[in-house]
């Protein structure tokens, strides 16, 4: 969560003056135009969204352990629901600041909303046709990018929704526009795979047996991503290649997997060295993790407070760099407040991270004690 803010204050405040900034700024790993500090900051915020739908999964599974399939799946559909109008209404107002919703922007609350609706479908399914078919979606949804295949059903809002939507615009009226940014499908394997990868934290599995299940599987999954994407075979529909720049940047090449919609590679290459992480880190209790565990208790409400902190930083900024009114509205920007030319360079992204976190962390901890103390029905929804 506090990797995922980084990434945000990327697309708000940096500031690239080269003949290719446009390139930079959409594409920050693309290795024929980044740097490596900027390749990296971006690549290491690739583990949020795959580690958030994987551990809703596993939340999912363990909510399930005390209540009837029918209340599992009733909430889940509930929350699914509630987490797309979230999206759509809280989240979008955060991220652009415009409150005429002239842009509405499917992000990752609402893939999260989405696969937890189908789901709510899936737990009445058997355990080993759950696990089979976020196997399925996961490991086969890669030959949808081969036109052969993808052509047959490519085309249209539903397909985009589903899979092929990589920042697909889709006109409401002449005013208003809604963009898919993460189409959902494969998110949804991974949340089943998560519902399944529950059953190890489990009361009746040893915590050093479920170690060495999340250990050897992560360990696996790295394996198998640095074995398949040297092949250039399948999971990815980018290929690396060897770089003009030199070898390092054809690292970077190697590494620079797809995120939309995520390829089996990009899933591969992320999740793996989470579940070695929390094969290792289960039992790390110290002042860091204290701290941490803060903004984990309050998940969805540090999500959509710190875009709100951050925005608001934005509009700051906006006024301390000497804008005024007139440069409210930017040209094909959504964001109001945000000038092409508004912003630092990589270094003061990393100081705005860290104060961003020193706002965050005393509200994060007021809402979490506020939490604990009353039982308001929506207290468990946020």
């Amino acid at each position: 969560m506090i990797i995922m803010a980084l990434d945000h204050i990327r697309d708000y405040f940096l500031k690239v003056s080269s003949a290719n900034a446009s390139d930079i700024t959409l594409d920050p790993t693309n290795p024929a135009t980044t740097t490596p500090a900027l390749f990296f900051t971006r690549w290491i915020t690739h583990f949020c969204a795959p580690t958030f739908l994987l551990l809703t999964g596993v939340s999912a599974y363990l909510y399930g352990t005390k209540r009837s399939k029918n209340e599992l799946s009733l909430y889940l559909l509930k929350r699914g629901v509630f987490l797309v109008l979230v999206e759509m209404i809280i989240i979008t107002l955060g991220w652009t600041f415009n409150p005429l919703y002239n842009l509405i922007i499917l992000q990752v609350i609402w893939a999260i909303g989405a696969s937890m609706i189908v789901l709510a479908l899936l737990v009445r399914l058997p355990y080993t046709a759950i696990l089979a078919i976020g196997l399925l979606i996961v490991a086969g949804h890669n030959l949808l990018d081969y036109p052969s295949i993808g052509n047959a059903v490519k085309g249209g809002l539903l397909a985009d929704l589903v899979y092929f939507g990589h920042f697909a615009a889709y006109n409401i009226d002449s005013n208003h526009l809604v963009i898919i940014v993460y189409s959902f499908l494969p998110w949804t394997g991974v949340m089943a795979i998560g519902y399944c990868m529950g059953k190890w934290y489990g009361k009746s599995v040893e915590p050093q047996k479920r170690k060495r299940l999340l250990l050897l599987t992560g360990l696996a999954l790295t394996v198998f991503f640095i074995v398949l994407r040297f092949t250039n075979a399948y999971g990815d529909p980018s290929a690396w290649s060897s770089q003009p720049r030199g070898t390092f940047y054809t690292l970077l090449s190697f590494l620079n997997t797809s995120k939309y919609p995520p390829s089996l590679l990009f899933l591969c290459m992320t999740i793996g060295p989470v579940l070695i992480l929390l094969s290792v880190s289960e039992q790390w209790q110290n002042s860091i993790t204290r701290v941490l565990t803060i903004f984990g208790r309050v998940p969805m409400f540090y999500y959509i407070i710190h875009l709100f902190v951050i925005h608001a930083l934005v509009v700051i900024a906006f006024f301390m760099q000497g804008y005024g009114a007139d440069d409210i509205i930017t040209p094909d920007s959504p964001f109001l407040f945000r000038p092409a030319d508004l912003g630092y360079g990589v270094g003061g992204l990393y100081v705005i991270w860290l104060i961003v976190m020193l706002i965050l962390y005393p509200l994060c901890r007021s809402y979490d004690r506020y939490k604990n103390s009353h039982n308001q029905w929506w207290l468990k929804y946020l």
